[in-house]
């Protein structure tokens, strides 16, 4: 009997969790997974049964590998820079012989604590090359450069995303720097150390773990873009299209095209493909860290 109270007292602690847990995400991945499954027809205001056809279609579908492979790009050059310049910062601060450390962290902080869409809208301002600093850096330099070209728009996008997240990361780093003990920097002086040969083999390896983290959290949040494409699509409506990003394709596909059977079998696979590779990393992490 006191058993048997003691797991129910467990699970009076567990419970809400589960509750949560299961109403915001099992529930509505079960319901995507059965409304991909189907096709709404709207002559008959019905749904018809059509299988794994949706998923067929969205594999032979160029809209949505066009798209995959522009948030790729993005992943693949945009996160290296951020979580590059985030280790920097990171390190300058924790160093000591930055002045005013502690407000210099604040700034770099701060643009995070700015909504997306808050700070889409400003770049986009900023962009603009019939206003805004673009404009008069072209008008100054004889420059034609428009941020909201085709060849220019990844990188735009990717600026404000790095802009925005840099504080984020930074503090994740700096986080993990401060605590390894400072008797492990004492006996490195005594060996003879010089700053970089601490910072290459004491710092560093011991962010490992931090890396690992914002590196998922990167590809995550990359898989997931929305509010910057979003946003700007209104200033640069020829060349974001409502295929941009696979979110952005899936949201156009639902609640403008009447296709959400389409929409969500886009965003099961989606969640495939970011599950895996975050696992991926996860799994390259702990044998780094092994």
């Amino acid at each position: 009997m006191n058993r048997r109270r003691r797991d129910w007292r467990g699970w009076m602690f567990v419970g809400p969790f589960v509750v949560v847990f299961v109403l915001v995400l099992i529930v509505p991945l079960i319901y995507s997974l059965v409304e991909s499954m189907f096709q709404y027809q709207a002559f008959f205001g019905t749904n018809k049964f059509i299988g794994a056809d949706n998923y067929v279609k969205l594999f032979h579908d160029e809209l949505f590998w066009a798209g995959l492979g522009r948030v790729a790009l993005i992943l693949v050059v945009q996160v290296p820079i951020m979580l590059g310049i985030a280790m920097l910062v990171a390190l300058a601060i924790d160093s000591g012989r930055l002045h005013g450390s502690d407000f210099f962290r604040i700034s770099v902080y701060l643009p995070y604590l700015i909504p997306t869409v808050v700070a889409a809208l400003m770049w986009g301002f900023l962009y603009g090359t019939n206003y805004g600093l673009v404009s008069q850096i072209n008008d100054a330099f004889g420059w034609h450069l428009n941020p909201f070209s085709p060849d220019w728009i990844l990188v735009s996008i990717g600026n404000v995303i790095t802009w925005t997240y840099i504080g984020y990361n930074m503090l994740i780093f700096y986080s993990s720097l401060r605590t390894i003990d400072t008797s492990v920097y004492e006996a490195a002086v005594l060996d003879g150390a010089n700053e970089w040969q601490i910072v290459k083999s004491i710092k560093i390896p011991h962010m490992s773990g931090s890396i690992a983290i914002t590196v998922i959290f990167s590809i995550i949040g990359t898989f997931q873009l929305f509010n910057e494409p979003s946003i700007m699509q209104r200033m640069a409506p020829s060349v974001i299209t409502n295929s941009f990003t696979p979110n952005l394709y899936a949201y156009n596909l639902s609640f403008s095209s009447g296709q959400q059977g389409y929409a969500a079998a886009l965003a099961i696979v989606m969640g495939v493909i970011t599950v895996v590779i975050a696992y991926t990393v996860q799994l390259r992490g702990m044998r780094v860290d092994d």
